[in-house]
């Protein structure tokens, strides 16, 4: 046998090891269990892979992005088996990872039930205790069809070979190049115990499988389109110990909680009536509430910033989403067209920016109005697929806070730094204060514009996110073709990671619309554009607050700031007259009237998250005082009702949790 030398490569060390052909990836890393694939030439391998001379070999650890991947891919297919154990009719959909856990698709005649649920998982153990071997073999298209003859899904996916997206998960079936098929092996006999279509790589066995749990089984179509068959998919998580799956579960239990679908309705902030349709909200007052507070508080932050206002249409002719591109690059999240005045297209607007550029196109421009910045709270229309919409944060309907920047190249540095600085203070102000920044580059592949135009404006916004002192991480290519970006990441108060505002180079629309401004010495000039969502839009804003807070809002967005609670019937006309002289100065108080008992009525602010309760008896009333009880129910005795109503404006004026 020959010798056969490879390179183990861990982060910058290289050790060069010299082993006999034949000689497996795993073997190079033996007793250490958490290895659970290797990199090869870039490429992820089994352990299982034959070494090449000269090959470099880094192991992929079980807690890593890709290790983390492999374990969930593999008991996705654990579970796999584990249906058609139990339902030999299921057939087989796709089954990829996906964050924190993974999903698998099947067809059977009724959907899962959550005693299913519990007799597969509990299959599943029994399959992971078996310590059933991951075996790769190469097999042509042929064999493949005939094979898995009774699998009609996975004969589709086998036709797609080479055309495969991530977006629906196909891609970890079928690649570009050859087709693979993973056989689970007994361990003592070696035989066949259950096999799938699938790209690869694996663990070596099932019990490299720590720690998994099946969650919920849903309604969902095959490969996300609508005009296909309706599978019932099943969701799981795995992790690489028993401590990380019950931290993952308890994190779960919390986020629950927080689910601003289920505060939405508890609190009485807004709903999505089945008569408007899915994705479409209706703001309830006191959702109102909060909003315009959001909304208002923005606006006056924005008019200090240079902000001028606009308003656009809802609705416009298609010949203006031909003219911005939309039409050849976005159709697909576009509402269908309308016909109106003698067969003329009109669409909703799915985005505000060629309404902005019309506006500054509307006159000449000179150099001396510039920077120019369009501001506008602009309702626009997406077509999601039913099955992504989520409440607030997925909707097809919502407003942006939507500004358009024009300015010229001098000025773009400094404009960036100027709005990046104004974004991050902004979210700080609504209490977001965990950031880092995301830098998408180009996609070689895919880009407008001159390299040496995205190389300046690139390190421009590089030196303009790494000024802000934040953690910036590189997104290579995954700019669009138009202009690079910087992305605000947030984490909440659990530790969830929200994309919040973006700050966008534009180098197309410029030049789809002609726009220019006469510079100083009298020459026609192209401006500069940047576009900049600092909220996303206002639902998806609002969503994220409601579960940063878990519906206990800082008193300033509060949607009722205090409620006066008698502690008798006698009380009621004090505390109404207390309410009064605080709403005459912005407050928003109200009084529980009701004929529930005091405790009662204190039960149901504090499931309202009310910031105060101002309490109030007869030692009150003969005092002209009153008694504050807080959120974490500790209680504040005898202070002058003017005293009082100032204590409840300075926590809005300073924006505080209380």
């Amino acid at each position: 046998m020959s010798d056969v030398r490879v390179i183990i490569q861990r982060d910058s060390e290289r050790e060069e090891h010299v082993v006999t052909t034949g000689t497996t990836a795993g073997e190079l890393f033996p007793g250490q269990r958490t290895v659970v694939a290797a990199r090869i030439g870039g490429e992820l391998k089994d352990l299982s892979y034959e070494l090449r001379d000269g090959e470099s070999v880094e192991p992929v650890e079980i807690s890593s992005e890709d290790g983390l991947n492999i374990l969930r891919h593999s008991t996705a297919h654990v579970m796999a088996q584990a249906v058609q154990e139990l339902f030999p009719e299921a057939k087989l959909g796709i089954g990829p990872p996906v964050k924190d856990g993974f999903y698998y698709d099947f067809d059977v005649e009724k959907p899962f039930t959550p005693e299913d649920l519990k007799a597969i998982e509990k299959k599943m153990q029994e399959i992971q205790k078996r310590g059933q071997k991951f075996s790769r073999r190469v097999v042509s298209d042929e064999a493949a069809r005939e094979e898995l003859a009774n699998e009609p899904y996975k004969l589709e996916l086998i036709g797609i070979k080479g055309s495969a997206s991530s977006d629906d998960g196909a891609d970890v079936e079928v690649g570009g190049g050859e087709l693979t098929i993973y056989d689970n092996l007994d361990p003592k006999t070696g035989d066949l115990c259950w096999k799938d279509l699938c790209r690869g790589p694996h663990l070596p066995t099932t019990r490299f499988i720590p720690a998994f749990k099946l969650m919920r089984n849903a309604a969902a179509y095959w490969r996300g389109s609508e005009k296909n068959p309706m599978l019932q998919r099943i969701y799981g998580t795995a992790w690489p110990t028993k401590d990380e799956l019950k931290a993952h579960l308890e994190f779960l239990e919390e986020a629950a909680k927080r689910d601003h679908r289920k505060l939405g309705n508890e609190l009485d902030l807004f709903s999505f009536p089945d008569e408007i349709g899915p994705g479409l909200a209706v703001f309830h007052p006191k959702g109102g509430v909060i909003r315009r507070a959001m909304e208002d508080y923005s606006r006056r932050r924005h008019e200090e910033e240079g902000y001028e206002f606009v308003y656009s249409p809802h609705a416009t002719k298609g010949k203006l989403f031909e003219k911005s591109g939309h039409l050849d690059w976005y159709a697909d999240g576009m509402y269908p067209p309308m016909q109106l005045d003698d067969g003329v297209d009109y669409y909703l607007k799915p985005m505000n920016c060629p309404m902005h550029n019309l506006i500054f196109d509307a006159r000449g421009r000179s150099y001396r109005e510039l920077p120019l910045r369009l501001f506008e709270f602009g309702t626009v229309y997406r077509y999601e697929k039913s099955g992504v919409v989520h409440g607030l944060t997925r909707s097809r309907g919502f407003t942006q806070d939507d500004a358009h920047i024009y300015c010229t190249k001098e000025q773009m540095a400094e404009e960036l730094d100027r709005t990046l600085t104004f974004v991050l203070n902004l979210l700080r102000d609504y209490g977001l204060t965990d950031f880092y920044l995301e830098l998408s580059t180009k996609d070689p592949e895919k880009y407008v514009g001159s390299d040496e135009t995205w190389e300046e404006a690139t390190e421009t916004l590089r030196q303009v996110a790494e000024k802000q002192g934040l953690p910036l991480v590189p997104d290579p290519g995954g700019a669009a073709f138009y202009g690079p970006k910087i992305s605000v990441q947030c984490k909440d108060a659990i530790g969830r990671t929200w994309q919040m505002s973006t700050v966008q180079l534009d180098f197309n629309l410029p030049e789809r619309f002609d726009l220019e401004y006469t510079g100083p010495d009298g020459s026609k000039q192209r401006p500069v554009m940047i576009h900049r969502a600092l909220f996303g839009s206002i639902e998806r804003f609002f969503a994220v607050l409601l579960e940063h807070y878990a519906g206990a809002f800082p008193v300033w967005l509060a949607p009722v700031q205090a409620v006066g609670i008698p502690i008798g019937d006698t009380h009621i006309p004090y505390l109404q007259e207390f309410a009064a002289k605080a709403r005459k100065q912005g407050l928003r108080v109200d009084v529980d009237a009701s004929s529930d008992r005091m405790q009662k009525k204190i039960r149901n602010q504090q499931k309202n998250k009310v910031p105060f309760m101002i309490i109030a008896g007869d030692e009150d009333m003969a005092n002209g005082a009153v008694s504050f009880r807080y959120r974490d129910g500790s209680q504040e005795n005898g202070i002058p009702v003017d005293e009082a109503i100032a204590k409840i404006a300075k926590a809005v004026e300073d924006r505080v949790q209380v």
